[in-house]
């Protein structure tokens, strides 16, 4: 065997790639708000892009419990996991609305509650599908996909637990201080 090459990123070029991960992340978080208040309402891109952070920073947070190195591959993973979790809370959003226009009642906790009961089955099989993919990832992808598959799988049990636990609560919070504001 012979080395052909090395490669060596300097604590300067760190420093640029994390800042550029950083900002690509928050300005993917700012597009899908944009496109949320649009698509839904103001609070719906909130609480979803609320969630999707929430999402990033616990996988983060296990990448330093777990003392895992953080590579271009683990950004890739990163933005990926953005764009998985955000697909999850928008079927959720989604069957919301339509409920609310099928019931023609105000958000309520009932009304989040049905409607996540019925997208619960296509959440648990998505999300069982892909996490099966990811940790056959990362048990035969060996160390170069190691951090890319460790995040996907973190980030995959995260996103379907934001999406049902941390999104849909946000929605019916605003909605009830709105509503105990009104009233006030």
């Amino acid at each position: 065997f012979s080395v052909i090459g090395a490669e060596v990123v300097g604590p300067k070029i760190g420093a640029e790639l994390r800042s550029k991960a950083v900002m690509a992340t928050l300005y993917s978080l700012a597009g899908m708000l944009v496109y949320l208040w649009f698509r839904f309402e103001f609070i719906y891109g909130l609480a979803a892009v609320i969630a999707v952070f929430h999402d990033v920073v616990i996988t983060l947070g296990l990448f330093s419990l777990f003392g895992k190195e953080i590579s271009l591959n683990v950004v890739a993973a990163l933005l990926t996991l953005v764009g998985y979790s955000m697909n999850d809370t928008i079927v959720v959003f989604d069957r919301i609305r339509e409920t609310l226009k099928l019931s023609r009642r105000e958000l309520n906790e009932q009304v989040v509650n049905d409607s996540i009961n019925q997208t619960l089955s296509r959440t648990v099989m998505v999300s069982g599908l892909t996490f099966v993919s990811a940790v056959s990832l990362l048990i035969f992808g060996g160390a170069v996909l190691n951090g890319f598959a460790f995040a996907l799988v973190a980030g995959i049990i995260v996103g379907t637990y934001s999406s049902i636990f941390v999104a849909s609560p946000i929605l019916v919070f605003w909605h009830n201080f709105n509503q105990r504001r009104k009233r006030a």
